[in-house]
């Protein structure tokens, strides 16, 4: 009996997904019976919320990107497969993806979040947004190019497009990115392009709310718009942009802006894969029992952003952070194992440990508890945690040095022009 219990195989858990929820999960299975397959199609985990500084040239893409495999060296039941996934067939237990069927005992769907546009197919098409190591380099590039058509540019009206940044959405990574565009204009411009001045750079952010930062405490969202216009942001709260055609801005209180670069932070959605009936989808995210288990099966589940537990507190389901997703990939990871040996499941409970946000250099919000705080303190804590969150010695160390470098000289040496975005036909050259 105890040879035949040996040699039956072990339940199969397929993770979607590489991203904070992901990776937690896995690394947490690492001595339970099963056998682990994770399907992305990037071979690396990125860390999501320094994106904008990538964006930024304040540090170099590859430093909040850490490869998948390298993370699971050494655990044995771990295998990871490049794979685009094209569907779930949840009749069968299978997945078609673009290497093969792959069947699986037990799926996690850990896939994210993509931008939300609303619909509005001009302004995704004009619009940049940044939900991935690819998009912010495309904005690194749109930002740098804009810089240098500016400084040759014998068309003053041109010119001011160039030099006309409009971030849209008012939550920590709208934020963090005005603030970074302002302390460019402050700090930087002057020093690498010569025949630029401070007064010809404009940086707006457009926020639909009647604050910034809706989800930190009041206290927070009132010292980050007096950190962002201190450093010379134009804020516009309680109005919404209606249309943008590459060069002309509309919001729906009659303003036009005419700009050449509008970043858009003013959304994100589930990125749900084909095979999930509509009817479990709840504003673009998947509705899961308490254990995160997909309503309606038994052996699917979702967590992270792409999933919802519906709660009186939450009646849209938790936040869309990394802490959510980190810790319900651990909890799940318990579950599955006592699902897997008929035991009692237990009822995933979110834990806040607070949130944080940067608005610039030696200006940062935390909420903690009861606990409200801004300024250099929480800029330093701020930065220990992000240091702390990155996957791999070699990161920490990357993302250290050159946050050192860069708050020394007030530069950066990560402002090179690698990819060529072409804002006319929308696709990226690379250079060779």
């Amino acid at each position: 009996m105890d040879q035949q219990q040996n040699n039956k195989p072990k339940p199969r858990v397929v993770i979607i997904g590489g991203g904070f929820g992901g990776i937690q999960l896995a690394k947490k299975l690492k001595k339970a019976p099963v056998e682990i397959l994770m399907l992305d199609k990037h071979n690396y985990h990125t860390f999501q919320p320094l994106l904008y500084q990538v964006a930024m040239g304040a540090i170099a893409a590859d430093s909040i990107a850490f490869p998948i495999r390298r993370i699971f060296t050494y655990q044995d039941n771990f295998t990871f497969n490049l794979a685009n996934v094209q569907q779930i067939n949840p009749e069968n237990n299978t997945l078609t993806t673009n290497i093969g069927i792959i069947p699986y005992d037990y799926l996690i769907i850990a896939t994210g979040a993509n931008t939300n546009f609303f619909g509005n197919k001009e302004i995704e098409y004009y619009a940049m947004p940044m939900k991935n190591l690819p998009e912010a380099l495309n904005m690194r590039g749109l930002i740098l190019q804009n810089l240098e058509k500016a400084a040759i540019t014998k068309d003053p009206a041109e010119k001011a497009a160039l030099m006309t940044f409009v971030v849209v959405g008012g939550g920590p990574t709208g934020v963090e990115l005005s603030g970074a565009l302002a302390e460019m204009r402050h700090l930087i411009l002057m020093k690498d392009y010569h025949g630029l001045s401070k007064q010809d750079m404009m940086v707006y952010l457009i926020e639909g709310k009647a604050e910034l930062l809706a989800a930190m405490s009041e206290q927070a969202s009132k010292k980050a718009k007096q950190f962002l216009s201190g450093n010379d942001v134009i804020i516009y709260n309680s109005v919404h942009v209606e249309s943008y055609n590459g060069l002309e801005l509309k919001i729906d209180d009659g303003m036009m802006v005419k700009t050449r670069n509008v970043f858009w932070a003013a959304g994100v959605k589930g990125e749900v894969p084909e095979g999930i009936p509509a009817a479990t989808i709840k504003g673009s995210r998947i509705q899961t029992d308490e254990i995160n288990r997909v309503n309606d099966y038994q052996n699917i589940f979702a967590i992270g952003d792409v999933s919802a537990i519906i709660t009186p507190q939450y009646p849209n389901g938790l936040p869309g952070v990394a802490p959510v997703a980190i810790q319900q990939g651990a909890w799940l990871a318990k579950n599955l194992v006592h699902l897997i040996k008929g035991e009692a499941t237990e009822p995933f409970v979110y834990f806040d440990k607070g949130t944080l946000a940067t608005v610039g250099r030696n200006k940062a919000l935390a909420d903690i508890g009861k606990l409200h705080f801004q300024g250099f303190f929480a800029w330093l804590l701020w930065g220990f945690v992000h240091i702390m969150s990155l996957a791999g010695f070699s990161s920490k160390t990357a993302v250290f040095l050159s946050w050192a470098i860069n708050y020394f000289t007030k530069n950066s040496d990560n402002r090179i022009i690698v990819r060529s975005f072409n804002t006319e036909t929308r696709t990226v050259e690379v250079e060779r």
